[in-house]
């Protein structure tokens, strides 16, 4: 009974380990991008994109990009960028779901369509919004809404967290510290995982309850909702795999609930910004939240029918044959990389 609030704590008590880490080993890592040419706003996309894909995840990376800004590593525009990169690649994992139960032996098509519609909306809308971000942040439009952590809060994690940060900062030559940083994050957001409840298997009253959810608004509100509750769009976006191999979920159903998951997945990143003390990395973040809200909206109020239409249309083609997967699968992965090499 107590056993996942156990767990959940201690994702907490990690998660914010691991920032502690990674603010401290930021000014190591710059030799490595350096050497991977990261500068700028193009080239933080692909490596936020790039990087997702390699973790299946993208609130680690988006941590990542916030943790470097505190350490002086990168500007506002180019942490922007990395955690808008890696929106772009955090819907992978559901492709990879739905791809692996195909090919298990699932006859129906459904995981692999959900798969291909997550991502196709993730980059028809957060494209844009990283446009309108970095306007945004240009124009300095947000600039007056600050939040600085309270000197308590600050205080608290600098005596707890400082001296095992330092020991191992003394441990660990480097980037190496970094690196650390990177894998206790990881295990953090696993935890989280564990401490959740399995939704896909709540069966009947699952059913009921999609039933009477499935409409526009009502399932963008159950996608931020549920995204909110597991801080995890990857996992909030998986669980309708198996969802719509039972037929509990339609197609044309999940575009909205992604748009919603990718607002509210970024409130552990907003959580981030808090405990790391920046003004600017508050900034960062809720200039992502807005930015993605806005062009979802936009979408969902002014051209959902043609957008839909397409989209469905897309991910049809995708899924027809394994050669149009193919293609796509290879844009998907030579995008980001000519954003990173350019």
């Amino acid at each position: 009974m107590l056993l996942r609030p156990a767990i959940a704590v201690a994702g907490i008590l990690l998660f914010i380990f691991a920032l502690e880490t990674l603010k401290a080993g930021a000014s190591d890592l710059v030799p490595l991008l350096d050497g991977l040419r990261v500068a700028g706003p193009l080239n933080a996309v692909g490596f936020g994109w790039l990087f997702a894909y390699s973790v299946l995840s993208g609130s680690p990376v988006a941590a990542i990009g916030i943790s470097l800004l505190q350490g002086g590593t990168l500007n506002e525009a180019e942490a922007f960028a990395i955690v808008g990169g890696s929106r772009l690649g955090a819907s992978f994992i559901v492709l990879a779901v739905g791809f692996l139960l195909y090919v298990r032996g699932r006859k129906s098509a459904d995981g692999l369509s959900i798969g291909v519609i997550a991502l196709l909306t993730t980059f028809t809308t957060q494209g844009p919004a990283i446009l309108l971000g970095l306007l945004i942040l240009r124009a300095g439009w947000l600039e007056p809404v600050q939040f600085s952590t309270p000197s308590g809060i600050a205080n608290t994690i600098e005596t707890v967290y400082g001296p095992p940060v330092d020991a191992l900062d003394r441990l660990l030559p480097g980037s190496l510290l970094f690196v650390a940083g990177v894998l206790v994050l990881v295990a953090s957001f696993s935890l989280f995982d564990r401490a959740l409840p399995q939704l896909e298997s709540e069966g009947d009253a699952m059913q009921r309850r999609l039933a009477f959810l499935q409409r526009r608004p009502l399932m963008f509100a159950m996608g931020g909702a549920v995204t909110l509750l597991t801080l995890s769009v990857s996992l909030s976006i998986t669980v309708l795999v198996p969802l719509a191999l039972k037929g509990y979920v339609r197609r044309d159903h999940v575009i909205p609930y992604v748009m919603g998951a990718n607002i509210t997945t970024f409130v552990d990143t907003l959580f981030a910004s808090v405990l790391l003390g920046g003004d600017a990395a508050f900034t960062v973040v809720l200039t992502e939240m807005i930015s993605v809200g806005m062009i979802s909206v936009g979408v969902l109020t002014i051209a959902y029918r043609p957008y839909a239409a397409s989209v469905l249309i897309a991910t049809a083609w995708v899924t027809r044959r394994p050669r149009n997967l193919g293609v796509f699968l290879g844009a998907i992965v030579a995008v980001p990389a000519v954003l990173l090499l350019i």
